[in-house]
């Protein structure tokens, strides 16, 4: 709870409205869950004029109240301190008290009562426990001006601002110059610090005190002294702002220790110096330890708690609650002032299994600034010297194992557009953290921030900066936007892409894959080693059939065609893409398939049986879909384990990456067909695809035979034929091929397309290039034109 009226102590915010001050604040990333004014209507100051006891109760009182303007109301009260001339506050008819308690006339056992005589706890305004009940009514002073509004008179009218901290804030919006910062950073205004001055006498305090630390888990201890100390009643202003934000006061001394720490976040204790003794010994608690703390109640320790000896017995519990045998009494003279930092975790952990959560817990468990220690050290003196009459000794008792490294914090501008996802101006961030009074200096265009040792939930990095920038410049000044971010496609890379691709391919076209060892019986390796690459035996091998690393994978086909022929299997279409290696253990990816019987099977109409061409067409469209076209051919192969008659070497750039044809029947009697091709070869760069536009105009087709020496290849007769056509000729086409002709002849008979892309073509132009090309061919090659 931030009390608003005190916080104008440390900043001017008088021409402010404090309900649109709570929004900024709140949109700065502090979350103000409720803003509180107490105006209570119809509340008044009364006098109590006559008091008698209730004729029909032992406890309750009948009572005639002056409430102003000489009128008399008749209240009933069950107050055990309700008098005669007592001056009090009163809650008339129409007054609604906190929790929507509506003050109505109504009868009491019988008798008439308008209003009620109120305890500050049933304004809202104290805490209701055991002790603020057994107190009663308020008891107002006999100056208190009767018919007035007694919120105004106690200066507890103020505006109140309750909080609700993210748990990673630290202990700065616990306390009211924190929350000062917090206003000068939205508002771009100074704050001014409370009065830390005071006078100091020639007495020393290391003439009376000696300090030891024994635990790490305290790095900061500092104590003064103070002497004949006059114990009474606080200032009116102490009074009312501790009764504002929910604490109870008791008396200047304690009082004063509970506004420092409400006013710089610092936790104090002060010890009665007389029956602390000459010596206080910080150290770990023992297991078990024991000790009675100013509620008077018995505490067990663990060997985790830090506790305050006095050398010997424990007087306090380090940052939780004090030790009764050393409490202030209304007798005490002399107190000994404690300021100190204990680790954070073990207090949190202490308040916990002791089930002691306090106000100095609280803040001890969020962490403190050894700056503000220092400061509340000397406020107190200030405050004690002033409302105690208090004489302060000279000297400070000190422990000190602080880190005071400041936190640095260096970066660019485009560091915290990175983190915001915005782009935010370099002389708004120098403005945010002027406000911020984060003091930085800039160099090469690059940040470097100190971060005040007040404000320790920011690390040294620039994230924390970017978010402090970010929520002053204004979240709500964020536009929204779509992310933007490189989007890669994910895919297959490498031999993997390839073989997947044309694994797929290759079972769309009815293969089945299969999966075989990669190392074969010496004689499967002998065979097909149309490479002459070189073997790896290997030298202590499982068995004779697993002892040599293949080089092809056309024998481990060949072996599963034979395990299905003998269980009857007549239809065999498989591949397998596996990795093969030479002697000099180099490796290459190959692709196998061997097809055998129908490719496919119809009762009815008949079944397409394997041959060479239909293997061929498989190859051809292996290598049109990796975009191949126009790159391969076929040549006669010279392997000596595929039949002389019926195989081919495939070229692609002119260079073999693979043969294909039927089996030598030495080899298999059965005809079998085999093609392998090496992956690697396959793995080249290839054009992208172009579009190209189905024509609209009507193609014209041509048939030719030419009689062919039996020894020539199509191909020869292709390659003029294309080269004659020229542009006109879009396709050429092999339909039959008549090979029982005399003198060691044959007929090869072709199917030419003619078409323009852009427009219709005569039958004189088309005849013109026909006959061209049958010119150039008979001339060109030893064929003759069948016109037969």
């Amino acid at each position: 709870m931030i009390n608003l009226e005190w916080v104008k102590d440390y900043i001017d915010i008088s021409d402010q409205d404090l309900e649109k001050l709570a929004v900024k604040i709140t949109e700065a990333g502090i979350n103000i869950e409720k803003v509180i004014t107490n105006k209570i209507d119809n509340l008044v100051i009364g006098k109590v004029v006559s008091c008698v006891d209730h004729p029909d109760s032992d406890h309750l009182h009948l009572c005639m109240v002056d409430v102003g303007k000489d009128e008399l109301q008749q209240i009933v009260c069950g107050a055990p301190n309700v008098r005669e001339g007592l001056k009090v506050i009163v809650a008339l008819p129409g007054a609604v008290l906190p929790g929507d308690f509506a003050i109505k006339a109504s009868k009491i056992r019988g008798v008439e009562s308008n209003g009620m005589i109120c305890a500050l706890y049933e304004l809202g305004l104290e805490e209701k426990n055991d002790e603020t009940y057994a107190k009663g009514i308020e008891e107002l002073k006999d100056n208190a001006p009767v018919g007035k509004d007694p919120l105004v008179y106690l200066g507890l009218e103020d505006t109140l601002y309750e909080l609700d901290i993210h748990k990673h804030r630290n202990n700065d919006c616990y306390y009211h110059i924190g929350f000062a910062y917090e206003i000068s950073a939205i508002l771009n205004r100074k704050v001014t610090l409370p009065d830390l001055s005071y006078r100091e006498n020639k007495d020393n305090i290391n003439n009376h005190f000696k300090l030891e630390v024994e635990t790490t888990k305290c790095p900061y201890y500092l104590a003064k002294m103070v002497t004949n100390v006059e114990i009474k009643e606080s200032p009116d202003f102490i009074k009312r702002r501790l009764l504002s934000v929910g604490m109870r006061p008791i008396n200047n001394v304690v009082d004063i220790s509970n506004y420092v720490m409400l006013e710089f976040g610092q936790p104090l204790h002060f010890f009665d110096k007389d029956t602390l003794g000459d010596k206080i010994l910080v150290r770990d608690a023992k297991e078990g330890e024991e000790i009675t703390t100013l509620d008077d109640k018995e505490r067990v320790l663990r060997n985790s708690d830090i506790i305050i000896t006095d050398g010997e017995k424990p007087v306090c519990i380090a940052g939780v609650m004090g030790g009764a045998n050393t409490e202030v009494e209304p007798t005490t003279k002399n107190i000994l002032i404690e300021a100190a930092i204990f680790d954070p975790v073990s207090i949190r952990y202490t308040a916990s299994h002791l089930d002691l959560r306090s106000e100095a817990s609280i803040r001890y468990g969020k962490g403190l600034s050894y700056e503000y220690t220092n400061y509340a050290l000397d406020r107190a003196c200030h405050l004690l010297e002033k409302y105690a009459n208090a004489t302060i000794l000279s000297g400070t008792v000190k422990h000190d194992k602080i880190d005071k490294t400041p936190k640095l914090v260096e970066f660019y501008p485009i560091d915290v557009d990175k983190m915001l996802g915005i782009k935010i101006d370099e002389d708004i961030m120098k403005h945010e953290l002027e406000r911020l009074d984060f003091p930085y200096t800039i160099k090469d265009g690059k940040f470097k921030v100190t971060i005040p040792s007040r404000r320790l939930d920011i690390e040294s990095n620039v994230n924390d900066i970017a978010e402090e920038i970010g929520r002053l410049y204004g979240y709500q000044n964020i536009k929204g936007t779509l992310p933007k971010i490189e989007l890669k496609r994910g895919e297959y890379v490498g031999d993997v892409k390839y073989r997947k691709a044309i694994s797929k391919r290759l079972r769309s076209l009815g293969l089945n894959e299969i999966k075989t060892y990669t190392l074969v019986s010496p004689s499967m390796a002998s065979s097909f080693d149309y490479e002459e690459k070189g073997k790896i035996t290997l030298p202590n091998p499982m068995s004779i059939d697993k002892s040599v690393v293949r080089t092809s994978l056309i024998p481990s086909l060949l072996n599963t065609y034979n395990y299905n022929k003998a269980r009857k299997v007549e239809d065999i279409n498989i591949y397998e893409i596996a990795k093969t290696y030479d002697k000099s253990y180099n490796e290459e990816s190959k692709i196998a398939f061997l097809m055998k019987g129908n490719y496919v099977t119809n009762p009815w109409k008949g079944s397409m049986k394997v041959d060479f061409y239909l293997m061929k067409g498989i190859v051809e469209s292996i290598l049109d879909y990796l975009g191949f076209k126009n790159r391969y051919s076929f040549v006669k192969s010279g392997v000596k384990d595929l039949h002389p008659g019926v195989s081919a070497d495939i070229l692609l750039d002119r260079k073999r990456i693979g043969i294909m044809g039927r089996v030598h029947p030495k080899t298999c009697k059965d005809e079998v067909y085999v093609c392998e091709l090496s992956l690697n070869a396959l793995m080249t760069k290839v054009k992208p695809l172009k579009y190209k536009e189905a024509s609209k105009y009507p193609t014209i087709i041509k048939d030719v035979a030419f009689v062919v020496p039996k020894s020539m290849s199509s191909s020869e007769v292709e390659t003029v034929i294309k080269k004659a056509g020229g542009r006109l000729l879009s396709e050429i086409n092999v339909f039959d091929v008549y090979e029982k002709l005399d003198n060691d002849k044959k007929s090869i008979a072709y199917n030419l397309t003619f078409m323009d892309s852009n427009r219709t073509l005569t039958d004189e132009e088309v005849m013109n290039v026909f006959d061209n090309i049958i010119k150039k061919v008979t001339t060109t090659l030893d064929v003759e034109l069948r016109d037969k």
